[in-house]
């Protein structure tokens, strides 16, 4: 899957994280930026955002993020081998992980 792609499929899934109430940043490293900001009404996602200020980021290869959303990979799993990295509140990146378990 390209970035294109995974793009497609986090919009795909942007209606699962209206309960979010937080942004995340997912950094796919060379790949590119993907940030969702769940804190009004409509979830926006925006790719390669200018201003990165999220409460959240979280940095891991293009692929696991494909395995995540595909429910291959276990965010927890993720964190414990190293394969995502997390940089602000570890208690918004567990919402999220439970929000797209659902």
């Amino acid at each position: 899957m390209d970035f294109d792609q995974i793009v497609d499929a986090v919009r795909s899934r942007a209606d699962d994280l209206t309960e979010l109430n937080h942004s995340v940043l997912f950094d796919l490293e060379d790949e590119g930026k993907i940030l969702i900001d769940a804190t009004s009404d409509e979830v926006v996602v925006t790719v390669n955002p200018d201003d990165e200020d999220a409460e959240t980021t979280l940095v891991l290869s293009s692929d696991n993020l494909e395995k995540l959303i595909a429910g291959d990979l276990n965010p927890m799993v993720a964190f414990t081998m190293g394969k995502l990295k997390i940089f602000g509140s570890k208690g918004v990146a567990l919402k999220l992980s439970s929000l797209l378990e659902e």
